[in-house]
């Protein structure tokens, strides 16, 4: 029998071309739909991000006000949504439970091809993301669910129908520039969940319900809570060291700190920096954003020390944590705020495999027993 090579997890196989999103963690470069991460993140409206990879190219004007306004307009939950929201509410479900029973409600009535060319289910599902945790967030907390504003844009909205408060401009440009950031990122554990999904030609709501199942898991959407915690727990900057070598001579890993895929930096981590220090220099607790500061320094100073050549450096769950917390989101969110912005991700790579239209089916080498017979229950 010939040997069969077999990569545990399909790591280092490739399995899709795409002109979404390409990662380099050699170089520490991530690009979305030809921008690096940089120079898009922070400059960029949502959506106008979302009109890009859908579409392939950044919206003129005229068609950035049309797509803007073809979004709003599916701001709106079916009944049904509300009640499975109440039900996870009262049960105390975690919030990516809620979310994920919740999107799966969301009617696919609507024509394919809607007035504004765009697709209706992408629309819907794009557009009830925030309306899902938000409304999920104020029943967990003995308050009605709000309704859209449409007056406001993608973000700002979202942090509104949390709070009720209209944002300033600096809170929803820290929010949209995190949002852009994490828009997309490679074939991940959900992008890929998605794509083999919508790959046998189901929906575009079953596949964005598996996507959040995957992202559930905390493999893959659990980290930037416990980066946030650490940076509490040790409450002031003398407490710093003593509290890392700790945790580094019990062989611990700092969250935050290190990435499977960038060996050098995580591009993303230098956007949130620079939008997590503009949020705390304008709207925020500026002591942690020291303490945060002089933790991430030590860290990195006691890692090329207890593990040199490693290149741990800073990753987007470090600064994710802060910009999420100095925008008053609780931890309980931070994972279903991610999916905020990966849905528009999510879809983008739903469109590129229907244009494939081939189903994703990988082999697998069978090592079980052979020659195995049957015997009767009486005789077992």
């Amino acid at each position: 029998m010939t040997a069969t090579l077999v990569r545990s997890g399909l790591e280092g196989v490739v399995a899709a071309e795409t002109r979404i999103s390409g990662v380099d963690g050699q170089a520490g470069e991530l690009v979305i739909a030809g921008f690096p991460v940089e120079e898009l993140a922070e400059y960029a409206t949502f959506e106008e991000v979302a009109y890009l990879l859908w579409k392939g190219e950044l919206p003129d004007a005229q068609q950035k006000e049309t797509f803007t306004r073809a979004l709003a307009a599916h701001r709106a939950l079916p009944e049904i949504a509300l009640e499975a929201l109440r039900a996870a509410a009262s049960s105390e479900m975690p919030a990516m439970d809620a979310l994920r029973m919740a999107a799966d409600t969301l009617s696919l009535e609507r024509e394919r091809e809607e007035p504004s060319g765009f697709d209706g289910a992408a629309l819907t599902l794009t557009a009830s993301m925030p309306l899902l945790v938000a409304a999920y967030w104020r029943l967990c907390n003995g308050q009605e669910p709000l309704a859209s504003r449409p007056d406001l844009g993608h973000v700002a909205n979202y942090l509104y129908l949390l709070t009720g408060e209209e944002p300033t401009p600096e809170r929803t440009r820290a929010l949209e520039t995190y949002l852009n950031t994490v828009v997309d990122h490679g074939l991940n554990a959900s992008t890929f969940a998605a794509r083999v999904i919508i790959a046998t030609q189901s929906d575009l709501v079953s596949a964005v319900v598996g996507a959040l199942g995957a992202l559930k898991g905390p493999l893959h959407g659990g980290a930037p809570g416990p980066a946030l915690d650490m940076v509490f727990e040790i409450g002031t900057a003398e407490r710093a060291e003593p509290y890392l070598r700790e945790k580094l001579e019990r062989g611990e890993r700092l969250m935050g700190f290190g990435h499977r895929i960038y060996k050098v930096r995580d591009p993303r981590a230098d956007v949130l920096a620079k939008a997590a220090e503009r949020l705390f220099q304008t709207d925020a607790d500026q002591a942690l954003y020291a303490l945060a500061q002089h933790v991430e320094q030590t860290a990195l100073r006691l890692l090329e020390e207890y593990k040199p050549g490693r290149h741990l450096k800073t990753n987007v769950e470090f600064y994710t944590a802060l910009l999420l917390h100095g925008l008053d989101l609780p931890t309980e969110l931070f994972t279903p705020t991610f999916a905020i912005g990966r849905v528009a991700g999510w879809i983008a790579h739903c469109f590129e495999q229907q244009r494939l239209d081939r189903i994703i089916r990988p082999q697998s080498v069978y090592v079980g027993e052979h020659h195995r017979q049957w015997v009767p229950v009486q005789a077992r």
